[in-house]
């Protein structure tokens, strides 16, 4: 079964080659800016179905495509990836010591003939707690580069690993994609894990 990652996340493929399965990397190119939603789960599954759809418009043949999206909620603001060191520390300075929602949209396209055949959407959701930075510490995250590079500016299987205090909910879900909800979308698809391409053998 070929199976398309239309992200260019590499936490993303990490993820999906560290549980055994090795997709094809196809980029969207979607303007993120262009697209609103009234709330943070809406919005990252509307981006979510938009870059699936952009992608699996390139493509001909049979295929399953999965498009993926990722915000972090804290307070009233939903957060994507900060467009600058200054809005880094920014956000850093409003996160540190409080609680977020880590919310990843998926969207998962099975293509018949180049054609949507049949398309199964889903949110999950990941409460991530954040220890109490100093700003001498802010400075020397955002310094890295990393906090540039991920939804909410912080990643947790990297360097923002230190300033992750606790997280309630799927820890694969912080990274970028849930494994369990892709799981059950497959399922209600009519497919195994087992049935991807594998990055075992």
């Amino acid at each position: 079964m070929r199976f398309v990652l239309a992200s260019a996340s590499p936490a993303r493929l990490t993820t999906l080659r560290a549980a055994g399965v090795e997709p094809e990397v196809i980029v969207s190119g979607v303007d993120e800016d262009a697209i609103s939603a009234p709330s943070g789960p809406e919005l990252v599954q509307a981006l979510a179905s938009a870059k699936a759809r952009a992608v699996a418009a390139r493509l001909d043949g049979d295929l399953l495509l999965l498009g993926c999206d990722s915000m972090l909620e804290i307070g009233d603001q939903v957060l994507g990836k900060p467009e600058s060191v200054e809005e880094a520390v920014a956000r850093w300075q409003l996160m540190r010591g409080q609680t977020g929602v880590l919310h990843t949209g998926h969207t998962l396209l099975s293509l018949a003939g180049g054609a949507v055949a049949r398309s199964v959407e889903g949110v999950a959701s990941t409460e991530v707690r954040f220890a109490d930075l100093s700003d001498d510490e802010i400075a020397a995250y955002v310094d890295t580069g990393e906090p540039l590079k991920v939804a909410g500016a912080f990643s947790i299987d990297g360097l923002g690993g230190w300033f992750v205090e606790s997280i309630a909910g799927d820890h694969h879900n912080v990274v970028g994609l849930s494994l369990p909800l892709l799981r059950g979308m497959l399922a209600e698809l009519g497919h195994r894990v087992t049935d991807l391409p594998s990055t075992i053998g």
